[in-house]
């Protein structure tokens, strides 16, 4: 059974606001969804393959919102990537390591 909602949440709204966005395993189960802080990153170049067995792609990625918009990162990504994507980043404080390109 779905809770009805106190009269003092529904005042504000206007019928049918921010029913659309509720994720469907919210309603089936009653527990609150949570998400941790993301800020969007547009891949703007493919460095290469790094990891013992290439398992992760370096890229370099710009910062889209936040305090540091516009900044530009080195990343690694696991799984596929093209450039134009969207990464979510936790934090855009700490930068990859460079490739070394000079590998035998």
């Amino acid at each position: 059974m779905a809770a009805k909602k106190p009269e003092k949440e529904q005042e504000g709204k206007k019928p049918g606001e921010g029913e659309e966005k509720k994720p469907a395993v919210q309603e089936k189960t009653g527990a609150q969804v949570s998400f941790s802080q993301a800020t969007p990153a547009r891949v703007e170049e493919i460095i290469g393959r790094t990891g013992i067995r290439g398992e992760a792609i370096q890229v370099r990625c710009k910062v889209l919102e936040g305090k540091e918009a516009n900044k530009i990162l080195r990343r690694n990504v696991k799984g596929p990537v093209r450039i134009g994507d969207i990464l979510m980043l936790r934090e855009t404080e700490i930068e990859a390591r460079k490739l070394n390109q000079g590998r035998k």
